[in-house]
């Protein structure tokens, strides 16, 4: 039995564009010309690189492995779409430039009139928001997707920060419970260099996600609280390199899968881990963030869970290139691209009989 949209007995379900289906000839990899923060400069006062996602495209595009008609484009997740997490009370507060400017930590946004912001700011993360959500559906369909943005991590159902205003992670995994017949458990695998401290305060009593969470002990949010949602918590210290960093990640993703078979895997793939990130305080080198993906990619793979990644946090003029280099990679592994939906939802053993049977096996 394939999974499929459930409409029966969820009928309280709002109607949304973000299911919508897509033709089998894209790609599971979403994107929107409108992620890219720009407006006026005042982009360049975050050390955030407004523009990054653009760039990992059009990377991807030099490389020949997408072209704009090959990909899903993002639709921008509409106020139903948002109040399936947040509160209204919330998304009203965003209607003032000041609470805008605080969560983005762009204080010049305070003095601009809200319909700029709602534009300039506000709309390319409700548009990355709506692709979290769309690539959701897809990695079912599929067996993986990205989104080439989000990842807002440190947003809750009631309260925004750490340039994250909506809540993709917790929103995606709450349309596919809502939606999705036969998806009840989720893992949330963070490995952006901060604590998720939005995700984690969303499910803290939600006994249906597994949250594993890698960060520098050292940084914001230190959310103490939050941190009592975290069934996994690698806690790092200033400055730590590949070799320790790798070793634990395969370690803790290895033992988190085993832990609990989830029916979705959302990876937030952060890449604010780089050495020489201003905020990130970690030392991991290029090549260790390829290896790194590959090993949650592959981890999810052996076991036949569908696996989403968004690419949250990543403060350099260098990152688009990482991930670009890192995606590329995962084609080149087999783990993503047209032969790596083959096996999606089954487990490996059934995937590997399957595959040397020359057949491809639907999600179970």
């Amino acid at each position: 039995m394939s999974h499929k949209e459930d409409n029966e007995g969820k009928k309280s379900s709002h109607r949304t564009q973000l299911y919508a289906s897509v033709p089998r000839t894209c790609m599971p990899i979403v994107y929107h010309p409108d992620y890219n923060i720009t407006f006026m400069g005042l982009e360049k006062l975050h050390p955030f690189d407004a523009g990054k996602w653009g760039k990992v495209i059009r990377f991807l595009k030099e490389e020949q492995f997408i072209t704009d008609g090959s990909m899903v484009e993002a639709r921008e997740a509409t106020e139903e779409d948002l109040l399936v997490t947040h509160t209204k009370r919330y998304l009203n507060r965003l209607k003032w430039s000041l609470v805008v400017a605080t969560i983005t930590e762009i204080p010049p946004l305070l003095f601009l009139p809200n319909f700029l912001v709602q534009r300039k700011v506000l709309r390319p993360l409700r548009t990355q928001t709506g692709g979290t959500i769309m690539a959701g559906k897809l990695a079912i369909d599929r067996g993986w997707a990205i989104n080439v943005g989000g990842g807002f991590h440190h947003c809750s159902s009631d309260k925004g920060g750490g340039f994250c205003a909506y809540a993709d992670i917790t929103l995606a995994i709450k349309f596919l419970f809502e939606r999705v017949e036969g998806i009840s458990r989720a893992t949330i695998i963070d490995l952006d260099a901060h604590q998720g401290n939005g995700h984690e305060r969303d499910f803290l009593d939600d006994k249906r996600v597994f949250i594993m969470d890698v960060y520098n002990r050292y940084i914001y949010p230190g959310d103490g609280f939050a941190k009592r949602a975290i069934k996994r918590k690698v806690e790092l210290d200033w400055g730590t390199e590949d070799s320790e960093y790798l070793q634990k990640v395969e370690l803790h993703s290895e033992g988190a899968l085993n832990e609990v078979r989830p029916d979705i895997i959302v990876y937030n793939a952060g890449t604010d881990i780089l050495d020489g990130d201003p905020l990130g305080g970690l030392s991991i080198s290029p090549q260790g963030i390829v290896k790194r993906d590959e090993i949650v990619f592959r981890a999810a793979r052996r076991r036949g869970v569908p696996i989403l990644m968004v690419t949250s946090g990543g403060y350099q003029k260098k990152t688009a290139r990482v991930i670009a280099d890192s995606i590329l990679n995962l084609r080149r592994q087999g783990l993503i691209g047209p032969e790596a939906a083959e096996g999606e939802g089954s487990s490996s053993l059934v995937t590997g009989m399957m595959r040397s049977a020359g057949s491809t096996q639907t999600a179970v």
